[in-house]
């Protein structure tokens, strides 16, 4: 018997089915962010990066234009199992030689390569607006108390959720358009209500433009605090949940994003009483928001669990994190993976048995279960799915990523 059949024999006594497992798995779909290929550079203009957001590291081989960038991400996912999405941010159009226009002139037709490359390939797409790195994001964008800024920023938003629209028409499939803004005060604040309601004021005009919202979707996403924005943050996670479930949006929780002690793994299940649908932006803090590349660790495992629990097809889940010490293509896989890894953990865990220990008081024998489920030979069958997606098992996909920086990354000086 080989080690998968015998993983199959070993769950099948907790009932639970392996096959069904892995097939459940290659349906999730996951948004891989495309800034990890070139440290958040973009193609509208290579500014300086802004808005409290800081990449580390030197590693060579970093993404300098479209093509690259492309090439880069279709060997993640020549290594990264089943059909997923891109999450683009503003700040990567496509425009004709010569062409440029301000971020509140984007068009659709900006990013019509991406759709092209999108749809060739099987791939979704999402989107966000870019809120920073530019020299009108210098202060507050959406919240400003400027009116030409903020129409600016607003005009931005409107053209992004245009382009969110393109993207669902083109690929098919559901597409989100993320907000966040870096919008906030590095010291005590004279006051606090002002920006805020400057803000819904913003995000109102901006949902408002036309669009299918029955195929493109708007989320806010809030943050506790960030580097020059230490005292306070406009778009708090009181304000961004209390607005996404004012005005029907779709709420977003970025694991990141909060204070150290908190846990977004328990945030999923009592949000999701309130909506129909999430999306997450999962990373790895270190202290911080320091978008870490994800690990397979006990907190990205527990938000899996609570994504399988109330159901895989209500949530938006994609990855940020940014990391430039390592090599940029591995980071993707690393962390694409360790997310699928968790995801199908989740799927493997016998949680009516669970559920049941725990309604009938049998505290200690729940204890017990889910430590002794945790030894069972999951990489038997993560192995088997990798089998079935046709991708490298285990540790065998870094030797193309070896391969790969030899003839390509190291090449780019």
């Amino acid at each position: 018997m080989g080690n998968y059949e015998q993983a199959r024999e070993n769950y099948k006594e907790f009932g639970v089915d392996t096959d069904l497992a892995i097939k459940a798995l290659l349906k999730i779909k996951i948004s891989m962010n495309c800034w990890q290929g070139d440290d958040i550079v973009g193609f509208d203009g290579g500014r300086p990066l802004s808005g409290g957001i800081q990449v580390t590291g030197n590693y060579p081989g970093r993404a300098r234009n479209p093509e690259e960038l492309m090439a880069d991400m279709d060997k993640a996912f020549s290594l990264i199992p089943g059909k997923h999405k891109v999450n683009l941010h503003a700040i990567y159009p496509l425009f004709p030689a010569g062409v440029s226009v301000d971020r509140d002139k984007l068009e659709p037709s900006c990013f019509k390569a991406w759709t092209d490359y999108a749809k060739d390939r099987g791939l979704g797409l999402d989107f966000n607006p870019t809120y920073f790195s530019h020299p009108k994001a210098s202060g507050f964008t959406l919240a400003s108390p400027d009116p030409a800024t903020r129409l600016f920023w607003v005009d931005h938003g409107k053209v992004c959720l245009r382009i969110t629209d393109f993207f669902a028409a083109e690929t098919g499939q559901e597409s989100l358009m993320n907000v966040w803004v870096p919008d906030g005060c590095k010291d005590i604040p004279g006051d606090r209500t002002g920006p805020r309601m400057r803000l819904l004021d913003s995000m109102d005009q901006i949902i408002k433009e036309p669009h299918d919202a029955e195929k493109a979707f708007v989320s806010l996403e809030s943050k506790v605090f960030g580097i020059g924005v230490e005292s306070y943050t406009v778009g708090s996670g009181e304000l961004a949940l209390l607005y996404a479930a004012s005005r029907g949006i779709v709420p977003l929780l970025d694991n990141g994003h909060y204070h150290p002690t908190e846990m977004v793994s328990d945030k999923i299940p009592a949000v999701m009483l309130f909506f129909d649908r999430m999306a997450l932006h999962v990373t790895r803090p270190v202290r911080w928001d320091s978008d870490h590349v994800i690990r397979f660790d006990d907190e990205t495992r527990e938000i899996a669990k609570e994504v399988i629990a109330a159901g895989p097809e209500r949530f938006f889940i994609g990855t940020d994190y940014f990391d430039g010490s390592i090599n940029r293509v591995a980071a993707w896989v690393i962390g694409m993976r360790n997310l699928q890894k968790s995801l199908l953990m989740a799927l493997l865990i016998p949680s009516k048995r669970f559920c049941e220990l725990q309604d009938e008081g049998k505290l200690t024998e729940l204890f017990v279960q889910q430590e002794e489920f945790k030894t069972m030979p999951f990489g038997a069958v993560w192995d088997q799915l990798c089998r079935e997606a046709e991708v490298p098992e285990s540790r065998d996909w870094y030797k193309e990523i070896e391969t790969y920086e030899k003839d390509v990354l190291r090449k780019r000086g």
